[in-house]
This record gives C-alpha cells, sequence and structure tokens, in this order.
C-alpha cells in the first residue's frame, strides 16, 4: 500500500537492496532557504560531497503526487527556480498533497517520515526546528520535534536553528527521549556558531560510535530518532553575540509584522541574512556541507552492520 506513494529513484533503489549508505536530504532549503541560482548550486553541491564521501544522496521531495526519494538535476532545478511557490510540506501537509498531487518541498519532518518510509536511516539537514522563543504565549512549537520522538531516522545537524529557544527545546527534546548527541563537542552547537552555553546529552568522538548508538537504539525497539549536533567549522563560523543581536532585531521585525507558523522561520533567516549582510547565509551554506560529509561517514558506518537499510 505504501509502496504506490514512494517514487525510489533506480540508484537509490539498488543502494538500498544491496545495504550501500544512502543519506537523505530535505527540499525545503532549496525552495525556501536561499535565492537561485545559489540554491540550485548548493543543493547540487551537498550531493556531491556525499558522493565524494562514499554515500548515496537522496534529495527528497513531493512530485506529481508522490514522494519522491532521490531528485534529478532538471527536478531540483525546478524546486530551486520555483522558490516559495512551492508549498513547505510538514507531516500535516502530506495527506493532502499527495492526495491532490500538488508539488511540495519537504521539511525536517517530512523528509524523516520519507526516509523512514524507503528505509534510510541518516538524513543531513542544516538545523533542526524547535521550540520559538515566546513559545509560552503563542505554543509556536515546530512538528520536527514530534517527529524526532517517533521515527527512526538519525539527523545529522548543527544544532537547533539559533533563531529559537534552545534551552526549551532542549528540554521538549529531553521530555520525549530524543538523544542530542554531540559530534566531538560536549556544548551544543548554536547553528551559525559553536558554542551555546548548553550541553548535548553525549559526547561521541567517532562515526563508529554514532553508528553503534543508533543501532543498539532501534534493537531495543526505542523508537524516534536522535540528533547528532556537528559544530560548524571553526574558521567558518559566526560570533555568537552579533548573531544574537541580529536575531533579536529580527524577532522584533517579525512581531511587529504579525508573521507567525510556517512562514515564521523563513522569515527570520531571510531577515538575518539581510542584518548580516549575507554572512549568515555562508555560514549556513558551510555548516550543511559539513554536515552532509559527517552523515555520509556515519551512513557508512551503519550500513556495515546487520539487518540495515531495508525496503
Amino acid at each position: 500500500m505504501i509502496a504506490k506513494y514512494l517514487d525510489i529513484q533506480p540508484e537509490i533503489k539498488q543502494g538500498l537492496e544491496n545495504n550501500l549508505p544512502i543519506v537523505a536530504l530535505e527540499s525545503t532549503i532549496i525552495s525556501h532557504g536561499m535565492p537561485y541560482p545559489q540554491n540550485m548550486e548548493t543543493a547540487l553541491e551537498v550531493e556531491r560531497v556525499i558522493r565524494d564521501n562514499g554515500a548515496i544522496p537522496a534529495t527528497i521531495a513531493l512530485i506529481n503526487g508522490k514522494l519522491k526519494i532521490g531528485l534529478t538535476t532538471k527536478e531540483i532545478d525546478y524546486l530551486a527556480r520555483s522558490g516559495s511557490k512551492i508549498i513547505k510540506a510538514s507531516r500535516r501537509d502530506l495527506p493532502y498533497l499527495l492526495a491532490q498531487q500538488i508539488d511540495g518541498a519537504t521539511t525536517v519532518a517530512s523528509t524523516m517520515i520519507a526516509a523512514n518510509l524507503a528505509g534510510i536511516r541518516v538524513f543531513a539537514t542544516g538545523g533542526i526546528g524547535g521550540v520559538h522563543r515566546g513559545a509560552s504565549h503563542t505554543f509556536d512549537i515546530s512538528a520536527d520535534l514530534q517527529e524526532l520522538a517517533n521515527t527512526n531516522v538519525a539527523v545529522v545537524c548543527a544544532g537547533i536553528k539559533a533563531i529559537l529557544d534552545l534551552g526549551l527545546t532542549l528540554e521538549y527534546l529531553e521530555t520525549f527521549g530524543v538523544p542530542v548527541l554531540g559530534f566531538k563537542t560536549n556544548e551544543l552547537p548554536a547553528f551559525y556558531s559553536r558554542n551555546s552555553g548548553f550541553s548535548v546529552t553525549y559526547k561521541m568522538n567517532s562515526a563508529t560510535e554514532i553508528a553503534n548508538l543508533l543501532k543498539t537504539k532501534w534493537d531495543l525497539n526505542l523508537k524516534g530518532g536522535v540528533i547528532i549536533a556537528n559544530p560548524i567549522p571553526e574558521d567558518k563560523q559566526l560570533d555568537f553575540e552579533i548573531m544574537n543581536t541580529a536575531i533579536d532585531e529580527a524577532l522584533e521585525a517579525e512581531h511587529k509584522l504579525g508573521i507567525k507558523g510556517k512562514e515564521s522561520t523563513p522569515f527570520l533567516l531571510g531577515k538575518v541574512k539581510e542584518i548580516t549582510g549575507g554572512l549568515s547565509l555562508k555560514a549556513n551554506i558551510e555548516l550543511v556541507y559539513n554536515n552532509a560529509r559527517l552523515a555520509a561517514e556515519i551512513a557508512k558506518e551503519y550500513s556495515k552492520l546487520d539487518g540495515l537499510y531495508r525496503v
């Protein structure tokens, strides 16, 4: 039944059948993350980084009424050129968009769903969604967190998006039993910066250690994902205090304009980019490449373990 909603690219299908390392990639970062042609160039470069590190990239989107697991260059270009005209598709949107055959770009949550349905266990992205600042009044909490609580996919990221409330997001993740692993760090990276002042659940020093933890977790039927927080390279990070000031200014603009819900994150990221003169976007691109490299290493180690990547 599920198979009728999946369109798995032949290379990826063969990879799944032969237990090869595969890394899932979201498509919202293409349609809503940056302008054309930078979004197209970045998407193709992320795929190249994954291939160069020994894994198969699987960029995911909703196209022609199917969850496409692996996109062609033409399809990536279509998403990149269409930009925000493409619907940002999270869990709640999938049934409607698929039933109506409306194209959509997958968020962290919906990419996890699609990857899990296909049998892909490792996913690379920029940063995860979380509890928004002021959520005690707005109740604005990303669907990414519930997906992490319930879907067996490991998410390699540079931490929680810095525009969010990092402390409350960590508390939420702890409540739902989602481990936050720091790659060679005890401190949660703050997306654009390597430091946040918050601790991770455990420090992990290698892709092998991480793969073994994933195998153990899911062997025990402890449902849900794992966050692998991978700090942005030191020479690419931005000053933590400067970024916090920029984020505060963006939040004030958002409040004045009354922007809420799924439009909030794209607006805030765009505003921070404007305030920083494009530096935040450059850092975002670099951290995505860095996460892709680590995700490929984890996927390789995970594929060596028994009973993996089955459709």
